[in-house]
């Protein structure tokens, strides 16, 4: 058992939460916008796609990256940086180069990789392991269903498939109890307009429990996770942090949590459901739709986010072409036809429609066409998410830089001013994502 003084960080400490196991807890007052701690990732891995354009090794996005001399698919800022991450890199740099095009383990293979490299080369706790070690993470094995136990299975052969030269496998029973504490406590790190750079593993942060009410949020300097008070915390009070999007009305966001998570929520804003009829908002109409219509709307709404999920990711494997995004546009357009017919467009599956349209639109340049998404977007966003959402501050981001695009200054400056009056409480006045946000105004 470890000691009352090992298992605090700061102003903060370990113990035991009421119907939620493990916790973190405040020994001081902490104010809105003031670090709380920060933990250095215990392994990362860089997204497939974003390599050449940020760092593998310190998520740096910066140009002229020096690649790998062996497998010339990693990227790194200098020589440090490389060596740094060889001990990592070494798993899959000769994978690379003997596989070719056809290397394509995921995320969480490629992190689990890393966490029985790293456990091997450093068996004593790591600066990420200060209050939680990898080894005492929740798997929840027992709540596995065969969908998820074939899924792990086939994690694992793609493991061993994969990696070989580098590795010392435990049995099979171990490594699907790792791959189930990675799935329940992997963290997706993510830009300032909220795009995917890779995923990590920082066993500090998992120390948090979820509520749809959270009170701090979790940021990210690189590979480094930092965690800010986004409202007031009071010592003794419990540091909370969310697990999920917040865009969705309560219904939803308990059955993304327990399928991810196997938990339901019990918070004030899980109990009270007091956003939802924001959030599920119906037209007004002189003759308004029934409840069984608006209930058969919400159903068709539910499926058709999960259809264009799989339709996206199955199309990204593929890779897109033009074809393929105009049909997924498509997609979104019918969608909305149909939907608007019942939904204001301030209701959450309108929104989320519209900002899979804006997403396509980036990606083909479509400048105009994402401006018009964007712009019937925010403000809704504003209403449903929490204070100082990252989701509210990427979405006035992007706005900023397309009216600046678009040579619309005035509307640009005020965007994007409101992009750093977020950023500055979630990521801190210090963080380059602001710096480079304040030089793109000076620029202009």
């Amino acid at each position: 058992m470890r000691s009352e003084a090992a298992a605090q960080l700061g102003g903060l400490e370990m113990f035991a939460s009421a119907g939620k196991g493990r916790g973190l807890r405040a020994r001081r007052r902490f104010s809105v916008g003031e670090l709380l701690f920060s933990c250095p990732a215990y392994v990362a891995v860089l997204t497939v796609s974003e390599r050449g354009s940020h760092c593998d090794g310190c998520f740096a996005r910066k140009e002229g990256l020096s690649k790998c001399g062996r497998c010339k698919q990693a990227f790194y800022c200098n020589v440090e940086c490389q060596k740094e991450d060889w001990p990592m890199h070494k798993l899959e740099c000769a994978s690379m180069c003997t596989f070719g095009q056809n290397w394509h383990p995921s995320e969480t293979v490629r992190l689990t990789a890393r966490i029985l490299a790293k456990q091997k080369t450093h068996p004593e706790r790591t600066q990420s392991e200060k209050l939680l070690s990898v080894k005492e993470f929740e798997s929840h094995l027992d709540k596995l269903d065969n969908e998820k136990r074939e899924l792990i299975q086939n994690d694992i052969a793609a493991l061993h498939h994969f990696y070989s030269k580098h590795l010392d496998y435990p049995d099979n029973a171990a490594l699907v109890v790792l791959f189930a504490q990675v799935n329940c406590n992997g963290f997706t790190i993510e830009d300032e307009e909220l795009s995917h750079l890779g995923s990590a593993i920082f066993p500090d942060v998992a120390l948090m429990n979820h509520s749809c009410c959270p009170n701090v949020i979790v940021t990210y300097k690189g590979t480094l996770a930092e965690v800010r008070a986004v409202r007031e915390i009071e010592p003794g009070e419990e540091i909370f942090s969310s697990y999920i999007d917040l865009l969705y009305p309560t219904e939803d966001r308990n059955d993304r949590l327990r399928d991810s998570y196997f938990f339901s929520c019990d918070c004030r804003e899980c109990t009270t459901r007091e956003k939802d009829k924001e959030k599920l908002e119906i037209c007004k109409l002189n003759d308004p739709p029934s409840a069984e219509t608006v209930k058969d709307m919400i159903r068709y709404a539910r499926n058709v986010i999960e259809e264009f999920r799989r339709a996206k990711h199955y199309k990204y494997i593929l890779c897109l072409t033009l074809t393929l995004l105009v049909e997924l546009l498509e997609i979104c357009e019918l969608s909305l036809d149909k939907m608007g017919a019942v939904f204001e467009d301030s209701n959450v599956y309108m929104l989320h429609m519209m900002y899979q349209a804006m997403g396509i639109c980036l990606y083909v340049q479509d400048w105009e066409g994402a401006l018009s998404y964007g712009q019937k977007i925010i403000r809704p966003y504003s209403k449903h998410y929490p204070s100082y959402s990252l989701n509210v501050a990427s979405m006035w981001l992007k706005l900023g830089r397309l009216y600046m695009a678009l040579n619309n200054r005035t509307a640009g400056v005020k965007a994007l001013k409101r992009a750093i009056a977020i950023m500055e409480v979630a990521h801190g006045k210090d963080h380059p994502y602001i710096s480079e946000i304040k030089k793109e105004l000076e620029d202009h």
